[in-house]
């Protein structure tokens, strides 16, 4: 095979190792597939398409946080969501057991306390393993991987501008968006962008929270301030409406209340004016109370913005293609020709969080990816099932759901028809509250999906004594005003 130096004009005669996957004469592409993204979608679809004896290429690119914090290959799970999440409400749920402990007769000190650098450092080793973990598995599955800033010049070009400067062009049959969402920051709040951190930034941070103000009402906002609170950090949320509003009413006050009773303050219906820094180095708040329209003052350590995210898309020369994209968040309409993450351009798709009207969902994200690999080059015709998919927030008492919330259900059933969130036997969501939520939800979530109806559940027998067997146990309902309080086994 001849290759071309088409500086210098030289030609050089190389012999291709046996598993080179080498196009047909006909085609003009280098790429069968450009992944531009290298989150939990992205590499999904990429390592999947490469497994299929496809040659991909994989950008990614991390642009620094308003406060300039940056990480490794993965995208936000592995490196500023999930993962690092996951391990601090750990660590969190430990400080309580230890607490808890002497109730069952260990010997403890009467004051515990976590050390920051102890564990943000742990955690920060870990998401490096995974960043090294991650390239690793894109080198074993023969996909190349490209630290640069993607764009688009045309449907079958890509335009990457490298870390080190130098620019190159790529061309592609297909290509995948995947390039995921940033949190937002409100810039017109003086001093937010300057002073405001986000999750971006939490888990990176080199010094202590100290005391700290979320703004927000989000899971995440919730997740950050459980464990925050945990770990014994003075801990406020602030919250414009209410708390998870996109979640089930009655089980999404249920958790605040869970959090207030553990020493999270919620500051309601209140809204941040101004953030300055003080001579000390600290954080001065001013926030309007919106129910008698007062302005308060107070300082914190660190304030931190949980107040949506939106899709990183600006860049990427969508518009010049004619993909369209929702001018308020940025996402990409996908659903064209049939096809749940085909962009209204033929060969370009889009996967994750920046689908429009999507779960915001690592597994979401990665079962998509698979599945559109398949499809374009394994003969496959299956689509994502955007339904019935499963979550938890892991705030300090666990919420796990999948299915509808009680206010979705009335709204498409009618009020009189629903019962349990069920329709007829049909169970349309579960929601649980508790230890464990994530995993115990998890299994009910297949049965779900498999069409689990009521008098299957009712009929179940638990496993005693767990948390998962109230479910099965579940005998009165909200309409019948009868007390569920549990008093024997």
């Amino acid at each position: 095979t001849m290759f071309v130096n088409k500086h210098s004009r030289t030609f050089i005669f190389k012999r291709l190792p046996r598993n080179y996957r080498q196009f047909t004469s006909s085609s003009t592409e280098d790429y069968d597939l450009v992944v531009i993204g290298g989150g939990s979608g992205g590499l999904a679809c990429a390592k999947a398409a490469s497994q299929l004896q496809k040659k991909v290429a994989v950008l990614d690119f991390v642009t620094p946080s308003t406060q300039g914090t940056t990480w490794g290959l993965g995208g936000t799970c592995v490196n500023v969501g999930c993962i690092p999440k996951k391990l601090m409400h750990h660590a969190s749920l430990l400080g309580d057991a230890i607490r808890d402990s002497k109730a069952y007769g260990w010997n403890v000190p009467d004051e515990v306390q976590s050390d920051w650098t102890t564990l943000s450092t742990a955690v920060q080793n870990h998401v490096k393993s995974l960043n090294w973990g991650h390239r690793v598995q894109l080198r074993d599955k023969n996909v190349e991987y490209i630290n640069g800033l993607g764009s688009f010049k045309d449907p079958h070009t890509v335009r990457v501008k490298e870390s080190n400067g130098t620019e190159r062009l790529l061309k592609t049959r297909n290509a995948v968006i995947a390039v995921g969402v940033r949190p937002y920051v409100p810039s017109q709040i003086p001093g937010a962008v300057e002073y405001g951190a986000t999750s971006d930034d939490l888990f990176w941070l080199k010094k202590t929270p100290g005391k700290t103000l979320l703004i927000g009402a989000s899971y995440i906002a919730l997740e950050c301030g459980g464990f925050l609170n945990g770990l014994g950090f003075d801990t406020s949320i602030m919250v414009r409406s209410r708390p998870l509003k996109q979640f089930d009413q009655q089980m999404a006050e249920l958790v605040a209340e869970s959090m207030e009773s553990k020493g999270t303050r919620f500051l309601r219906k209140c809204v941040p004016v101004s953030i300055e820094k003080d001579s000390r180095g600290r954080l001065v708040v001013k926030y309007e109370d919106l129910t008698n329209r007062q302005t308060k003052e107070e300082v914190f350590d660190t304030v931190m913005f949980a107040t949506g995210r939106h899709a990183v898309t600006n860049n990427l020369n969508l518009e010049a293609l004619g993909i369209e994209v929702d001018q308020t968040t940025q996402k990409v309409f996908g659903g064209h020709s049939d096809d749940h993450e085909r962009t209204s351009v033929a060969n370009i798709y889009a996967i994750g969080d920046i689908l429009h009207n999507r779960p915001e969902l690592t597994p979401v994200a990665i079962k998509a990816g698979q599945l559109l690999a398949d499809r374009l080059f394994g003969g496959s015709q299956v689509q994502m099932d955007y339904n019935m998919i499963p979550t938890t927030v892991f705030t300090p008492l666990e919420y796990g759901v999948v299915g509808i919330s009680e206010e979705k259900a009335v709204s498409c059933h009618g009020e009189e028809n629903i019962e349990a969130i069920c329709f007829g036997d049909r169970i349309l969501g579960l929601h649980l509250i508790g230890p464990n939520a994530g995993e115990v939800i998890q299994g009910f979530a297949v049965a779900l999906r498999c069409g689990a109806t009521w008098s299957g559940l009712s009929g179940s027998v638990g496993i005693h004594p767990t948390t998962a067997e109230e479910v099965v146990k579940l005998h009165i309902t909200k309409r019948s005003g009868a007390d569920p309080t549990v008093t024997g086994c």
